[in-house]
C-alpha cells in the first residue's frame, strides 16, 4: 500500500513536471509550440487513465498551479483547455468507457471550456475574439478589393466581388456556432489519433472505435431534420434574426450528420460486396461533390432498414 502511494506520488510529480515543461515551450518557443500544444493533454490523460477521479483531480490542480508558476497568467487559457480534455480522455479509459463516449465527452468538455473562456474574455477584458477576427477578415477583403481595382478590375467585376464577399461574411457570421462545434470535434478527433497509440505504447489499455461502416445515428436525428425543414418552409425566417441563425445552424449540423450517415452506408455496402479498400477511399472522395445525393442516401439509410435488405440479399446469394 505504501509502495503504491509512493509510486502514485512519484508518477504524479513526474507528469506534472512534464506538463509544466510543455506549457513553457508552448508559451515561449515559436514553431515548436505548434507540436507541444497538441501533446499538452497527454500527461494528464496518462495519469488519469491509471488512477481514479479523486487522485486525478488533485493531480490536475497541482499541474495547473505548477504551469501557472512556469508560464504565468497568460498560460491559463491554454492549461484550462487541455487539463479538462486530458481528464476526459484519461478517466474514460480508467472507467472503461467506449471510445465513442470518450470522443463525445472530450469534445463537449473542450467546447464548454472554450465557450467559458470566450465569455470570460468579453466580461473581464472586453475582448471579443470572434468579432475581432471577422473585422480583420473584412479589412483583408477590402484591401484585396482595392488591389483588384488598381489592377484594372471593371465596375461590374468589383460589384460581383463585393457581393460575393458580403454573402460569404454573412454565411460565416450565421454559421459560426456550427463551425465552432465542428472545428472543436475535429480537433478532438485528431488529438485522439495522436494520444491513444502513444498511451497504448505506454501500457494503457485503450478502447477502439467500432468500424465506420457500422455507424448508425439515432432515428430522432431524422425527425429533427424533418422538423427543421418544415419550419423553414412554412415560416418566413428573416435573415439576421436569432431564429434564422438557430434554424440555419441546426439545418447545416443535421445535414452534416446525415451526410456522414450516407458515407457510412457506402462503406457498409462496399464491405458486403467484398470490394477492396481503395474503392471505399474513392467513393468517400466522390461523396463530397455529390453531397446532396449522399445526404439523401443517409436519410433513406436512417429511415428504412436497407442495410437489413442488403444483408439478406447477400445471405440469399451465398446460398
Amino acid at each position: 500500500m505504501q509502495n503504491q502511494q509512493t509510486r502514485q506520488l512519484t508518477q504524479g510529480a513526474m507528469m506534472a513536471a512534464i506538463f509544466a515543461v510543455l506549457t513553457a515551450i508552448s508559451m515561449n518557443v515559436p514553431l515548436l509550440n505548434v507540436v507541444t500544444t497538441l501533446f499538452l493533454g497527454l500527461p494528464i490523460a496518462w495519469y488519469s487513465a491509471k488512477y481514479p477521479w479523486k487522485a486525478s483531480l488533485l493531480f490536475a490542480v497541482v499541474s495547473l498551479i505548477l504551469s501557472f508558476i512556469v508560464g504565468g497568467p497568460l498560460s491559463l487559457p491554454l492549461t484550462l483547455s487541455y487539463i479538462p480534455l486530458g481528464l476526459a480522455v484519461g478517466l474514460s479509459i480508467y472507467y472503461r468507457k467506449s471510445k465513442l463516449f470518450m470522443f463525445m465527452c472530450s469534445g463537449i468538455v473542450l467546447l464548454i471550456s472554450t465557450v467559458l473562456q470566450y465569455v470570460a474574455s468579453i466580461v473581464l477584458f472586453g475582448i471579443n475574439v470572434l468579432e475581432e477576427s471577422i473585422t480583420l477578415m473584412k479589412e483583408t477583403y477590402a484591401t484585396t478589393g482595392n488591389f483588384l481595382e488598381r489592377f484594372g478590375a471593371t465596375a461590374v467585376q468589383m460589384e460581383d466581388y463585393n457581393e460575393a464577399v458580403k454573402q460569404m461574411m454573412f454565411s460565416l457570421e450565421t454559421l459560426m456556432p456550427t463551425l465552432l462545434v465542428a472545428s472543436i470535434f475535429i480537433l478532438v478527433w485528431l488529438m485522439l489519433l495522436l494520444y491513444l497509440p502513444i498511451l497504448k505504447r505506454l501500457g494503457i489499455a485503450v478502447p477502439k472505435f467500432p468500424p465506420f461502416r457500422d455507424m448508425k445515428l439515432p432515428k430522432s436525428v431524422l425527425w429533427y431534420y424533418l422538423i427543421v425543414v418544415l419550419v423553414s418552409l412554412l415560416t418566413d425566417l428573416q435573415p439576421g434574426t436569432m431564429a434564422y441563425m438557430t434554424f440555419m445552424n441546426a439545418y447545416v449540423l443535421l445535414q452534416l450528420l446525415l451526410f456522414l450517415q450516407g458515407i457510412s452506408f457506402y462503406h457498409f455496402y462496399i464491405q458486403q460486396e467484398g470490394w477492396p479498400k481503395w474503392v471505399a477511399v474513392l467513393v468517400t472522395i466522390l461523396a463530397i461533390p455529390l453531397q446532396s445525393f449522399t445526404t439523401i442516401i443517409g436519410i433513406v439509410d436512417l429511415g428504412f432498414d436497407i442495410r437489413g435488405w442488403v444483408k439478406r440479399a447477400h445471405e440469399f446469394k451465398g446460398k
